[in-house]
């Protein structure tokens, strides 16, 4: 019998994550706790040029399925610093300016070191009546280090071109669910740690990846694709939960609670996937032996991990599974652990399932 962890030991994990000021470019304070996790059980572990992480788990047979959860997080880029100590900032990866107002931010130095800010505008009372209604643009909001002069932030060790996250750490909402930064894609990374452990005999190597740069251009999975020449892949992100108030049911991609999703298709026709029909009906056919819930995603934006591997030299069939999550690149993203327990099960259940023979049909057939 499978020893899969309680839904609390998966809130201290994802917690753990998602402490760490890590946007894109930066993931170097997450990867440590990364490469700690990975050393349990890995066969074979390194970090590559770019700074994947790359587990690997030997099989019995033939054949090399990737599995791919990034480590970056969206942030901002402090981008100038004005005589009176104000800071102005440019964005890391889709941050949308409306989830940035009157937020407080972790600015991460390039020292290490830890400064606490706050995003300021304009007072309501000085606003002319059509401002009052726009949403501000980044270039017209500030950050607030609670210093004077140009000279304070520079003692501070705060200088151009370093980093900040939202101030928010992972609380439960209620029994079941939690709220937060970063669970995009911490949850995916939660899901990868611990499938990856709890693999039993594969019959295919099984790589596991933790991407870098995924939301400024899925840069890591690209070149870790590259390197590995995998046989097959699924990437593991959160994907959009809708099912909230003045949102019609038909414009629902997934819903909290109801299990993982299974990706067919994401993004806009020249940049998202369509999912390999191979992969997907093999996700479905193992949810269903096994008894787990799961939903099916068909979604208008966004994408993965999975869109740049598939493109990897002469292609490779790849495909999503992914955690709902509702409001997405925000600092109060909210997940079900229940969806996350029942991700971690079927991805588990794929990649032991995964046959070499299986893996050689994936790719394609030579026609005399």
């Amino acid at each position: 019998m499978v020893n899969y962890p309680s839904l609390d030991e998966l809130y201290e994990l994802l917690k753990k994550l998602s402490t760490p000021v890590s946007p894109s470019g930066n993931e170097d304070f997450i990867r440590g706790i990364v490469v700690e996790e990975f050393k349990k059980t890995a066969d074979q572990l390194w970090i590559d040029s770019l700074g994947n992480v790359v587990a690997v788990k030997k099989g019995s047979s033939e054949g090399k399925l990737m599995l791919a959860a990034h480590m970056d997080e969206i942030g901002l880029f402090i981008s100038h610093i004005d005589d009176n100590g104000f800071l102005r900032v440019l964005p890391i990866g889709g941050l949308p300016p409306r989830s940035l107002i009157l937020q407080r931010l972790l600015i991460k130095t390039r020292e290490g070191k830890i400064i606490r800010g706050v995003i300021g505008l304009k007072p309501p009372h000085i606003l002319k009546p059509e401002e009052m209604q726009k949403i501000p643009d980044i270039k017209d909001l500030f950050v607030d280090i609670g210093v004077s002069s140009k000279d304070e932030v520079e003692k501070l060790g705060v200088r151009i071109g370093d980093v900040a996250v939202f101030d928010r750490e992972i609380v439960k909402l209620g029994e079941k669910r939690v709220t937060g930064r970063a669970i995009d894609d911490r949850s995916g990374l939660t899901v990868l740690l611990k499938a990856f452990e709890l693999i039993e005999k594969p019959e295919v190597d099984i790589y596991a990846v933790a991407t870098v740069q995924e939301e400024v251009g899925l840069k890591g999975a690209r070149t870790a694709a590259y390197s590995i020449s995998p046989d097959a892949a699924l990437a593991l992100d959160v994907t959009i939960a809708s099912d909230i108030p003045d949102t019609p049911s038909h414009q629902w991609y997934t819903r909290l609670g109801k299990g993982p999703a299974i990706k067919i298709a994401d993004g806009r026709s020249a940049t998202g996937l369509i999912a390999h029909k191979g992969i997907t009906d093999k996700l479905i056919e193992v949810a269903e032996k096994e008894k787990i819930p799961y939903q099916v995603e068909v979604a208008a934006g966004g994408t993965t991990d999975a869109s740049i591997i598939a493109l990897n030299k002469e292609g490779v069939p790849a495909g999503v599974l992914s955690i709902p999550a509702r409001y997405i690149h925000s600092p109060v993203e909210v997940i079900d652990l229940e969806d996350l327990l029942n991700t971690i099960k079927l991805t588990k259940s794929f990649a032991e399932q995964a046959s070499s023979e299986w893996l050689k049909n994936l790719r394609g057939q030579r026609i005399k």
